[in-house]
C-alpha cells in the first residue's frame, strides 16, 4: 500500500530558538592563525578559483611594486595579500573548531586489548585469546565483560549488557545492548558496565564510526559538496567575465588618453594606459571575493553543526540534501508518539469471557520483551491473575514486519494450541486461512479503538485441526509527543511535506495523523511499501528524508536522499543510511533538515551580500580611474572620495576587512527561520542585498577619510 492520504495546510508558528556555537572562543581563532599560510599554497588554493586569481594578482602587484616602488603600490600589495590571508584564515578557523572536537574524540581511541573467541564460539565457556584491537577484522568474535572496553564496532550476537557510550555520544545514562532485535549494535571505544556480551566485529580496521567521525570533524578531510562545487563554477564564471572586462579597460584607457590629450596625467592613468596595480585592484574588487573567501568556512561550519548535534554524516552530499528536502518520512512509534503503547483494556468477542482473552493474550506475550508485550502480561496478571513463567515445550513465533503477528504454540492433549496476536487484517487472514471466520463485532471494536487513536491487537487461537477462532481485541494506547504539531507547522512553512509511516491500520493512523498534524500518512506499511513511497516521491522530483533503525528499514534508508539511521539500530541500517544519529533520537531528523536549510540559507545570504557589495566598489573605482580623463564621470563619485588613489586603496582595504567581519556569521550561520523560498528570497534581497550595497558605501567612505590623511598616498 503506497497511497498517502493528505491533510489540509495550517498556519505556521514562530521558529524554534537558535543554538549557539561558541564563536567567541578567541583561543581557537588565534590558534588557527599560524595555519592560514599553509592554505595559501597555490597547489591547494587553485581549487578556489576566486581566491586563486586574487593570489595571482597579489604576486603580480608585488613584482610591479618592487620595480616601481611607491606608498600607493605597497599599500595595495599589502592589502591584496591580506585578502588572501583572511580567506585562508577563515577556513583555518572553521577547521580548528572541528579539530578541537576531533582531539576530544581521538582521546577515546585507546590501544584496547580484545578477547577474541577461538573458532567463532560464542557460548558462555568460549575459549578466547588476547589480541590488539587494531588487528581485528570484519567477522571476528570478541568477548567483552563488565569493566572492559568494546574493541571495535559490531553487533551483539550473544548476551545482554549495560553499556556506557558517554565518551562518544555525550549521554551519561547507560544503554542496554542485547543480541537480536534492533538494539544489538555497539561502537568501539564504549565500555561495558555490567554482564557479558559476545560482539561480532562489523567494521574494517580504521573504518569504525569513531574513525569516520574524527575524519568528518577534521576540516581538511572534508570534500566539497555538489552545491558547493556548483557555486564554485558560478564564481569561476563571474571571475572570467570580470577578467575579460578588466583586460579591455587597458586599451580603452589608452584611447581615452589619446583623445583627451589635454587631460592631466594622474598616477592612475598615464600615457601608457591604466597601471597594472590599478587593473589588479579593479579585478579583485569586482569579482565575488567575499563569498569566494568564506565558501569553505560555510560548508565546514554547516557540517560542524551536525557533529555538535551528535549526528555523523557519511558524506557532504547528505548534508546538502538535507537542506533541499521536500518530503519527510517519520515513523509513528517513538518519533511522533512516545512509543510506549500500553495495554489498557481486554475487549472479548461476543459470547466469550474476558478472562479467556486475557489468558490467551498473556500466554502469547510472555516471550515478548517489547513495552507493549510486557504491558499486556502486567494487565492480564493484575486483572485476572496467571503465571508469568514460560511453559515447557512452548514454541515462540516472533513478530515480523511481513506477518505483523506474533504468538506461541503450546503442546496439549487435544493438539497444539496456536495463539496469534497482531494487526487486525493480518490475524483475520490467518483465521480465514485456517477455516475460521472474522466476527463483525470484533471488526467494529477494532474500528472504535482506531477512531480514538488507539492501537488494536486482535487475538485468535486454534487447537489441533479445529478451525481458528477470534477471541477478542487488546486495546493499546499511545500519546503524541508535546510540540510535534508546532514542529510540523514549521516544516510546512518551509515547504516540506511530512508523511507518517506506521504499521497500524488506516483508522488508527488517521487518528494519530490528525492529532500530530502531519500532511499525510502511510498505514499498514511493509518494508517494500516504504521503498515504493520513496521512489514515487523521487520520481516526482522531490528530495526525501527518513529515519530507521531496523534491518527492514535498510532498503528505504539506502533509497532516501537523506537516510538517518539510529545508533541503537542494526549494522545493516547504519550502513544503508548516509547519516547516523548517535543519540538515537528519531525526532532529530527535523533538526538535521534545519541544519541543512541553515547551511543553504547562509550560503545564499552571503552570496547575495558579496555580489551586491561589488556595486559599491564599482562606484568607488570606475569613476576614480576615468574621471580625470572624463570629468563628467565625477557625477558617479557619489561617495565624494578624496582622490583616485585613495578610492582604490579604500575599496581594496574594505574588500579584505569585510571577509574577517563576516567570518562569525559564516561560522554561526544565518538565523534560521522556517519560511518559504519566495519569502526567503525577499529577505535576502532586502537584508543582504540592500545591506551589501549600503555597508560598503559607508565603509569605503570611512576608510577613504583615514587614507587621505596618510602622507604620500594621495
Amino acid at each position: 500500500m503506497t497511497d498517502v492520504l493528505e491533510r489540509p495546510e495550517t498556519e505556521p508558528e514562530a521558529p524554534a530558538p537558535e543554538k549557539k556555537n561558541g564563536l567567541l572562543d578567541m583561543g581557537q581563532w588565534t590558534a588557527a592563525a599560524p595555519k592560514a599560510p599553509a592554505k595559501m599554497n597555490p597547489r591547494t588554493l587553485w581549487r578556489n578559483p576566486v581566491m586563486f586569481i586574487v593570489e595571482i594578482g597579489a604576486v603580480f602587484t608585488t613584482v610591479l611594486a618592487v620595480a616601481d616602488p611607491s606608498v600607493f603600490a605597497w599599500t595595495i600589495v599589502a592589502w591584496l595579500w591580506a585578502t588572501v590571508w583572511f580567506a585562508a584564515w577563515s577556513e583555518a578557523v572553521a577547521e580548528r573548531r572541528g579539530s578541537a572536537q576531533a582531539d576530544s574524540l581521538r582521546r577515546t581511541k585507546t590501544d584496547t586489548v580484545a578477547h577474541m573467541a577461538v573458532g567463532r564460539a560464542d557460548g558462555p565457556d568460549a575459549e578466547t585469546t588476547e589480541v590488539p584491537a587494531s588487528v581485528l577484522e570484519r567477522g571476528d568474535l570478541v568477548v567483552v565483560k563488565a569493566g572492559e572496553t568494546i574493541p571495535g564496532d559490531g553487533d551483539v550476537v550473544a548476551g545482554i549488557a549495560s553499556v556506557d557510550e558517554s565518551a562518544i555520544t555525550g549521554e551519561s545514562a547507560p544503554v542496554i545492548r542485547e543480541s537480536g532485535g534492533d538494539r544489538c549494535a555497539v561502537m568501539g571505544g564504549t565500555k561495558v558496565l555490567s554482564d557479558r556480551v559476545v560482539v561480532e566485529i562489523t567494521a574494517e580496521p580504521g573504518k569504525s564510526f569513531l574513525d569516520k567521525m574524527i575524519s568528518l570533524v577534521e576540516g581538511s578531510q572534508r570534500r566539497k559538496t555538489p552545491n558547493e562545487i556548483a557555486l564554485n563554477i558560478l564564481l569561476a564564471a563571474l571571475t572570467i567575465i570580470f577578467l575579460l572586462a578588466v583586460v579591455t579597460m587597458q586599451p580603452a584607457a589608452i584611447y581615452s588618453k589619446d583623445v583627451n590629450a589635454a587631460a592631466p596625467d594622474t598616477n592612475v592613468i598615464t600615457g601608457d594606459g591604466v597601471t597594472g596595480i590599478v587593473l589588479v585592484s579593479l579585478l579583485v574588487c569586482l569579482i565575488p571575493t567575499t563569498i569566494g573567501a568564506l565558501l569553505s568556512a560555510i560548508g565546514i561550519a554547516g557540517m560542524d553543526r551536525l557533529v555538535q548535534r551528535n549526528v555523523l554524516a557519511m558524506s557532504g552530499r547528505a548534508v546538502e540534501a538535507a537542506g533541499d528536502v521536500d518530503t519527510l518520512l517519520l515513523d509513528k512509534t517513538g518519533t511522533i508518539t512516545y512509543g510506549n503503547r500500553m495495554a489498557d483494556a481486554f475487549l472479548p468477542a461476543t459470547g466469550l469471557e474476558e478472562r479467556r482473552l486475557a489468558d490467551a493474550a498473556r500466554l502469547s506475550s510472555l516471550a515478548d520483551e517489547t513495552p507493549e508485550g510486557r504491558s499486556i502480561v502486567d494487565l492480564a496478571v493484575e486483572e485476572h491473575g496467571g503465571d508469568t513463567a514460560i511453559a515447557d515445550g512452548a514454541e515462540w513465533v516472533p513478530f515480523s514486519a511481513e506477518t505483523r503477528m506474533s504468538g506461541v504454540d503450546l503442546p496439549g492433549e487435544e493438539g497444539v494450541r496456536r495463539i496469534r496476536k497482531g494487526a487486525a487484517d493480518a490475524v483475520a487472514a490467518w483465521v480465514r486461512e485456517h477455516d475460521g471466520s472474522y466476527p463483525v463485532d470484533v471488526a467494529e471494536t477494532v474500528d472504535r479503538i482506531s477512531d480514538k487513536g488507539g492501537t488494536p491487537l486482535v487475538v485468535a487461537e486454534r487447537t489441533g485441526d479445529a478451525p481458528a477462532a477470534v477471541i477478542g481485541v487488546v486495546s493499546l494506547s499511545d500519546v503524541v509527543k508535546e510540540g510535534m504539531v508546532e514542529r510540523f507547522e514549521q516544516l510546512r512553512a518551509m515547504g516540506i511535506r511530512t508523511v507518517m509511516v506506521t504499521g497500524d491500520n488506516p483508522r488508527t493512523a488517521q487518528a494519530i495523523a490528525d492529532q500530530a498534524g502531519v500532511d499525510g500518512f502511510l498505514a499498514e506499511a511493509k518494508p517494500e511499501d516504504k521503498l515504493d513511497l520513496i521512489r514515487k516521491e523521487q520520481e516526482s522530483g522531490r528530495m526525501v528524508a527518513m529515519t530507521g533503525d531496523g534491518t527492514n528499514d535498510a532498503p528505504a534508508l539506502a533509497q532516501a536522499d537523506v537516510g538517518v539511521a539510529m545508533n541503537t539500530g542494526t549494522s545493516a541500517a547504519k550502513e544503508a543510511g548516509n547519516m547516523v544519529d548517535l543519540d538515537s533520537d528519531p525526532t532529530k531528523l527535523i533538526e538535521i533538515v534545519e541544519v541543512g536549510k541553515q547551511l543553504l540559507m547562509t550560503r545564499g545570504a552571503l552570496t547575495t551580500f558579496s555580489i551586491a557589495n561589488d556595486i559599491a566598489k564599482y562606484f568607488a573605482i570606475i569613476p576614480a580611474v576615468f574621471m580625470a580623463v572624463y570629468p563628467g564621470l565625477s557625477a558617479l563619485n557619489v561617495m565624494g572620495l578624496a582622490s583616485p588613489e585613495s578610492a582604490i586603496i579604500s575599496a581594496v582595504v574594505f574588500n579584505a576587512v569585510i571577509i574577517a567581519a563576516l567570518l562569525p556569521l559564516a561560522l554561526k550561520g544565518v538565523a534560521y527561520r522556517p519560511v518559504g523560498s519566495a519569502k526567503l528570497l525577499r529577505r535576502n534581497l532586502l537584508v543582504y542585498g540592500l545591506g551589501g550595497v549600503i555597508v560598503p558605501f559607508a565603509g569605503i567612505k570611512l576608510i577613504d577619510t583615514l587614507v587621505s590623511l596618510i602622507p604620500g598616498v594621495v
